[in-house]
């Protein structure tokens, strides 16, 4: 049987030319089956070689066009996705967008998503129990008056806003009547908080008319008595052995330093919010999960290189770009390239104002003036041309 150290070296000098993960990977397989199989050196040899050449196979070939080939790997599965918005599978009463909509929200880069959520995985103390689970799940969960309430009612003849709560949804909070109270008091100076077994009554102390009240009521109900703001309801479900908690709505900074959160793990749907709190890289990686989770989920494959070249092109500057007229295309060197994408008029006057020129080293634009495309056999230039001698004539 080979030794490990000889098979480290093996890999080390035949797969030199591999990436660095390619290579653990190569080595922890062939350690794993030459002690399974007893391997002989030559039979090591002969498998890492074959590796190397299936890799050297699979490399883009020189003037490629990726961008197209991208375009078309996506777009053509794309126009297979539903329009519509389903439950997120497994977890009832958390809406999540799927489908094209949600791949056009993450290629147009919306800083706000229709329906952002959070999947948050607890510590090791917290993750096996449903009771701690629970504990931070109240943590997490935003309560405003309004989720507690049973009704609300505005009196108009007493100048009063009048909040009945719900005894069960109050309890299930951890909340207190008391601490109500005291956190719409200590937000809100100009009213006067009154409490009566389990109903508010809130008056104002000045200017008693009708749509100031109003006005105090909107925000009075709105208010965050607890959890994180813009984090809407909790459910929490059974993932294998361990309890996670899914979320509706997204606080990805303040939810990673909520006790019993596991902040390795835990993430969110909304990509500018990883960009601001993890960098640019993980921002990268979300978008391509996203993307391949969303293609999966409606049971399409798409090569993952193709999304990962998308992901690049949106997180090349160290910020997450749209791929469109206020994104990468508007931000092209050629001007043609930019006027046949949108705004055509408006492209080409700019350009004429400022005087800039186009390189024409894109495929755009050498399509709309009619020469080769700078790919595949279009990507030879000629360097240098040989002066040709004239044919002596024989006498």
């Amino acid at each position: 049987m080979v030794s490990q150290s000889t098979i480290k070296k093996l890999v080390e000098k035949k797969a030199s030319n591999l990436p660095e993960r390619l290579r653990e990977e190569l080595f922890e397989k062939l350690i794993h089956y030459s002690g399974k199989y007893k391997l002989k050196k030559a039979e090591i040899e002969a498998i890492i070689d074959e590796v190397v050449q299936e890799y050297e196979q699979a490399l883009v070939e020189p003037g490629e066009a990726v961008g197209t080939v991208t375009a078309q790997s996506i777009g053509e599965p794309s126009t297979q996705m539903t329009l519509n918005t389903f439950h997120y599978a497994g977890v009832a009463e958390i809406n999540v967008t799927l489908g094209l909509p949600r791949i056009i929200e993450i290629v147009d880069a919306r800083k706000n998503p229709s329906t952002p959520i959070m999947t948050v995985y607890l510590d090791e103390e917290h993750r096996y129990s449903s009771e701690k689970a629970r504990e931070v799940a109240k943590r997490i969960e935003g309560t405003t008056l309004e989720s507690l309430a049973r009704s609300m009612t505005l009196d108009i003849l007493n100048m009063e806003f009048v909040v009945d709560i719900d005894p069960e949804r109050l309890e299930k909070s951890g909340l207190t009547m008391e601490k109500i109270q005291a956190k719409i008091e200590r937000s809100f100076k100009s009213a006067e908080i009154e409490t009566e077994g389990t109903t508010i009554i809130i008056r104002l102390k000045k200017a008693k008319n009708v749509s100031t009240l109003r006005r105090l009521a909107d925000k009075v109900k709105k208010h965050r008595l607890k959890g994180l703001s813009g984090v809407g309801k909790t459910v929490i479900r059974k993932e294998g052995d361990e309890y996670a908690i899914y979320t509706e709505g997204s606080n990805f900074k303040q939810v990673l330093k909520v006790p019993g959160v596991d902040p390795r793990r835990t993430k969110t749907n909304n990509i500018h919010e990883i960009a601001q709190v993890l960098g640019i890289e993980a921002a990268r990686n979300a978008i391509i999960e996203e993307i391949v989770n969303t293609m999966q989920e409606q049971g399409l494959e798409v090569d993952v290189r193709h999304i990962m070249l998308v992901a690049d092109m949106m997180t090349l500057d160290g910020i997450v770009r749209p791929i469109g007229r206020h994104g990468i295309v508007g931000t092209k060197a050629s001007v043609l390239a930019r006027a046949a994408f949108e705004i055509t008029v408006q492209h080409l006057l700019q350009a004429a104002e400022r005087g800039e020129l186009d390189p024409l080293n894109g495929v755009v634009e050498n399509v709309l003036i009619g020469q080769p495309v700078p790919v595949g056999t279009g990507i030879v230039r000629l360097a240098m041309k040989l002066p040709i001698k004239k044919a002596v004539k024989e006498e």
